[in-house]
């Protein structure tokens, strides 16, 4: 089969690799749609140490079932799915709890990383274990699929916060995950969100989107502004969607006391933060990792268009032409978002 394999730092080949086969418990999966996420921009140089080539990339994809492995009995060929980014293995303490992204034995679809090398969904086809898909409507076109993935981790971030719904939230970083927060905020019965980004086109796109108000991160005093308007002390929740050390500390100082930051963007590996702000001010630090059971309102909620995902898809393009698109989403001077990856 095709695959765009990744080859070196940066470097891609469209090219023929083994086709899987479905063992037991396992189905093989015609990919019709993966999106390229911010983790493989970031990961394609070598920067993050989770994508060592050769590895296919890929994660936030849906498809149809074309094959079953031994032993699987309730999914069939044509069955349309989605499925999870994590495959986890179900039996260990977390995956009995549910926490399904801290499995002691998980692995990444499309990440290698030294303790694992895990192919994903940037080919025709790929192998995965019936635990983690979940069934697509026929109404919802795999495009919109593919966000599944994002959709569910940005459900899973607000499922960590307060439900303090009649109190402002604010969403540090709009950038596509951010927005997605944004909309589950909304979604979820927050009557007020604001959004803050150096960005003004996204901070647009986000106030089309749901939020109440927008600020630019360049404006002065922008923590003492935030708490001004958050009831003189600060908001009861704050999202941080970017991972960089001016994000964070713009986070913690716009909570009140007692309030809680969730950190969502893990773009460095660390960073600095006010801790006497943290520790004076009795503020909670929340990390949200990936997703854990938040699929199946995921799908439901593209389907409605309680979350809308056409506004953050840049492109929807061949991944034979995955290598040019890969290197437009590293420069990014187009402001693109959400581009799509079909077999």
């Amino acid at each position: 089969m095709k695959a765009l394999l990744l080859t070196a730092p940066s470097t891609f080949d469209f090219t023929e690799v083994p086709d899987p086969l479905a063992g037991p418990g396992e189905v093989l999966i015609d990919v019709k749609a993966c999106g390229i996420c911010g983790s493989d921009i970031h990961g394609m140089d070598g920067r993050s140490g989770r994508r060592i080539p050769p590895i296919v990339m890929g994660h936030e994809a849906a498809g149809i079932i074309s094959a079953l492995g031994e032993g699987v009995r309730d999914w069939k060929i044509g069955d349309r799915v989605t499925f999870d980014s994590t495959e986890f293995c179900g039996e260990c303490e977390e995956c009995q709890r549910g926490n399904f992204n801290l499995c002691a034995n998980r692995k990444v679809l499309g990440v290698s990383c030294g303790d694992y090398q895990r192919h994903g969904c940037f080919a025709e086809q790929v192998v995965l274990p019936t635990r983690i898909l979940h069934r697509l409507p026929d109404s919802l076109s795999f495009e919109k699929a593919a966000f599944a993935e994002p959709v569910a981790i940005a459900l899973h971030a607000v499922n960590l916060a307060p439900e303090t719904f009649d109190e402002p939230a604010i969403v540090i970083g709009a950038g596509l995950i951010g927005l997605l927060v944004i909309q589950a905020l909304k979604a979820r019965g927050w009557k007020t969100v604001i959004a803050v980004d150096l960005d003004e086109s996204r901070l647009a796109l986000a106030k089309q989107l749901g939020a109440s108000e927008t600020f630019s991160a360049k404006q002065e005093n922008l923590a003492a502004h935030l708490r001004s308007i958050c009831d003189g002390d600060g908001a009861q929740v704050a999202f941080e969607v970017v991972g960089a050390a001016a994000p964070v500390d713009l986070a913690i100082r716009s909570v009140c006391k007692g309030g809680t930051v969730v950190l969502v963007g893990n773009l460095q590996p660390s960073v600095p933060m006010p801790l006497q702000e943290v520790v004076t001010r009795q503020i909670s630090l929340k990390g949200s990792c990936a997703c854990a059971g938040e699929y199946p309102e995921a799908i439901r909620r593209i389907e409605d268009g309680s979350i809308q995902v056409e506004p953050l898809m840049s492109a929807s393009v061949s991944l034979g032409d995955g290598a040019e698109w890969f290197a437009r989403l590293a420069n990014n001077t187009e402001g693109l978002l959400k581009v799509i990856l079909k077999p």
